[in-house]
């Protein structure tokens, strides 16, 4: 289970792969971890936590998105990183190596879809992009509800959909382009992810948890200098096309080519018009 790696048309997966596909989710999770990564540290600064964690869960780590962004926000804590991919688990703690944290670092590689593993007592769970991914959520939450120590929190965080990085009118030569792979999306995720868009909050309340916040985050990031944001639109687009093609009219497939094809003139990374455009959904949730 990763964080927020990119599937097919670039929602979130916990699922194996080929090492093609694994080293592409690998790049998206990265580029995701350096554009959002001021959105990331906002949201762990907004958690009600009653005291700093000491002791804390990352559900579906991918490369560790999250596990730093919660490293660097509570420099007490050592954090538990779970994921079912062994490739991004190594990934991860190469990175725990380079930043200096590894001694606070635990990788675990587990299919939560098969076995609850042994996390012990944790004072915060976190859970990013991963749980719609999930055959049955509710005995996920369960599970995160029973492992917690009394008084835990659960934060649950979920991508408002596949980012847009183009502005509605463009491509020039095919305006709406990518909102129409963006319908294409939604009918493939409306059959394979019947948990995508769910009601976390609900759930989290069903589960037995008392809600303590909740809260939407309107991303908007412009293109930088460094061009991670035309980086970021070429590799996901790159994944969308994987998965929408055969749903795209030939013109439709012919101009997202163009723009995907880094050598030609009309290269997505040729652009000054990008933008990093979604929302971040957050619930937090309390063991009583």
């Amino acid at each position: 289970m990763t964080s927020t790696a990119r599937d097919h048309d670039g929602s979130p997966t916990h699922r194996h792969g080929h090492p093609s596909d694994l080293e592409g989710q690998a790049e998206i999770l990265e580029l995701d971890a350096e554009v959002l990564a001021d959105h990331t540290a906002s949201i762990t600064a907004w958690l009600p936590l009653a005291a700093s964690p000491r002791q804390i869960v990352d559900l579906g780590c991918g490369t560790g998105a999250g596990t730093f962004a919660l490293l660097a926000g509570f420099p007490e804590a050592h954090v538990t990183a779970v994921d079912s991919s062994a490739d991004h688990l190594r990934r991860l703690r190469e990175k725990a190596h380079e930043h200096g944290v590894a001694d606070r670092v635990r990788t675990l590689q587990a299919d939560l879809d098969s076995t609850w593993p042994g996390l012990g007592e944790p004072d915060l769970v976190w859970a990013s992009a991963s749980l719609h991914h999930l055959a049955d959520p509710d005995r996920i939450l369960r599970q995160v509800r029973g492992t917690l120590r009394p008084g835990g929190l659960f934060a649950v965080v979920e991508l408002g959909g596949f980012p847009r990085f183009l502005p509605d009118d463009a491509p020039e030569f095919r305006p709406g382009l990518e909102l129409r792979c963006h319908a294409a999306s939604e009918r493939r995720h409306a059959e394979h992810l019947p948990h995508r868009g769910a009601d976390w909050g609900a759930k989290l309340t069903a589960a037995g948890f008392t809600l303590e916040g909740e809260r939407t985050i309107t991303v908007h990031i412009g293109q930088s200098g460094s061009g991670s944001v035309g980086r970021y639109a070429l590799s996901a687009l790159r994944r969308m096309r994987g998965a929408v093609a055969d749903e795209l009219t030939t013109e439709d497939l012919a101009a997202l080519d163009e723009l995907l094809d880094t050598d030609g003139p009309h290269s997505i990374l040729r652009r000054d018009d990008l933008a990093v455009r979604t929302e971040r959904s957050v619930w937090a949730a309390r063991r009583g």
